[in-house]
């Protein structure tokens, strides 16, 4: 049985976290972080699709995929280290250095990642002094991986986190996670960064290959602006403390990895989309009865990428219209005369569209609907069994304003 925990980062069994003011671009604020386990893990990674990379992604792909093992990550916010050259590439290495003789480990064993401004090169001696300071304040404490979750945030409002427990092998096993992003947000693996810790103990290949499955429909379900990031990065740390059977095959113990993997990936994911950048709402499309999965994934996606429905979002518009418009685009090939087109929030649910045409709905009980903070289109395609959900945000004008100044 999966059940949903206090905390984060920390939640699992031999995790560290730690938050600091390193001054690197915010004044008053934690822009560093670092997470920590006291014993080496198993690490599997997702990244940006983006040509170009930034310089962390680089590092750290390296470290997924030819490092033995991973013991720490270290972050920063407000310079993202992208379109750096090769200096950026030097300032990781030395992060990783610093954060290895800090903490007593391999600098092969260390993962950084970065947020925030394209373009800039980092204070090196703000990050190296600030990681010698994360290894000292590092803590296992739920408050700690609270602390290191607020550290990564850039223009997200509120810092995201989750936590599970479930049971493997018969052992009491944890996860739990962290992540930031707010703009710049479209997966395809956003300036998306996230982690995962675990106390499970799982072969490498399958951690890699339920994450990379798992990504599909979670992280890369998920956009605020269409904009697929230089950092974009996914990682998963498993240190195997719970001291389960190890997960080596499929069966009932990766089953239940899986569902808790699937569990934290999608409340982050929900997270981010529903703090884009100026949002009022998270908005979810969820399409059902398509003619099969790849079908219900293009159609939802491409109604909560649509700018022109994610405004009347904003405006509480029944503007049905905009919906079928997106799906029509979509390249997903449908009869429009068959679909059904629901809204639905805590305050009901109403059909607006059936046979081709809008159907006598009420305006004025449509937009009580639309005005909660989380709002669902829901499309039955009735053709077939596939089924997926996106998820996204409305629209507003804070969006220009944030993106239109987010340099200085």
């Amino acid at each position: 049985m999966l059940t949903a925990i206090e905390g984060g980062v920390t939640a699992a069994k031999g995790y560290e976290a730690a938050g600091y003011e390193g001054g690197i671009k915010y004044k008053d604020r934690k822009d560093m972080a670092m997470i920590y386990s006291q014993k080496p893990c198993t690490v599997a990674g997702v990244f940006t699709s983006n040509v170009v990379k930034a310089a962390p992604v680089t590092w750290d792909k390296e470290i997924v995929q030819h490092s033995p093992y991973a013991q720490a990550v270290v972050v920063n916010a407000g310079i993202a280290n992208a379109c750096t050259g090769k200096q950026g590439y030097e300032y990781c290495k030395e992060t990783a250095d610093a954060a290895a003789e800090a903490l007593q480990i391999s600098s092969d064993a260390v993962l950084v990642a970065s947020t925030g401004v394209i373009g800039m090169q980092l204070p090196i001696e703000k990050i190296a002094e600030g990681v010698t300071e994360l290894a000292r304040l590092k803590t296992d404490t739920l408050e700690a991986g609270t602390t290191a979750a607020e550290a990564i945030m850039t223009t997200d409002t509120r810092s995201k986190q989750v936590a599970v427990e479930f049971e493997v092998s018969g052992k009491k096993v944890r996860m739990g996670g962290m992540c930031k992003g707010s703009g710049m947000i479209h997966p395809n693996m956003c300036t998306m960064l996230g982690f995962v810790t675990s106390d499970v103990a799982i072969s490498k290949e399958l951690l890699q290959e339920a994450l990379g499955e798992n990504v599909k429909d979670t992280f890369n379900m998920i956009s605020v602006d269409g904009d697929t990031s230089t950092n974009d990065t996914l990682l998963v740390m498993t240190n195997g403390m719970a001291e389960n059977l190890a997960i080596t095959t499929k069966g009932p113990d990766y089953e239940a990895f899986l569902e808790a993997l699937n569990y934290v990936n999608t409340t982050l994911a929900k997270k981010m989309a529903g703090d884009g950048e100026g949002a009022t709402a998270l908005f979810e499309t969820k399409v059902i009865r398509a003619r099969n999965k790849e079908q219900a994934k293009l159609l939802a996606k491409s109604v909560i990428c649509s700018s022109l429905t994610k405004a009347a979002i904003f405006g509480h518009d029944a503007n049905w219209g905009r919906i079928l418009c997106a799906m029509g685009y979509s390249g997903a090939q449908f009869d429009p005369d068959m679909v059904e087109l629901f809204f639905q929030s805590k305050a009901g649910k109403i059909q607006i569209y059936k046979d081709g045409v809008a159907t006598d709905y009420s305006e004025e009980e449509a937009t009580k609907i639309l005005s909660e903070p989380e709002v669902t289109v829901l499309v039955d395609m009735k053709s077939g069994n596939g089924e997926a959900t996106a998820w996204g945000c409305d629209l507003t004008y804070d969006y220009v304003k944030i993106n239109a100044d987010y340099r200085s």
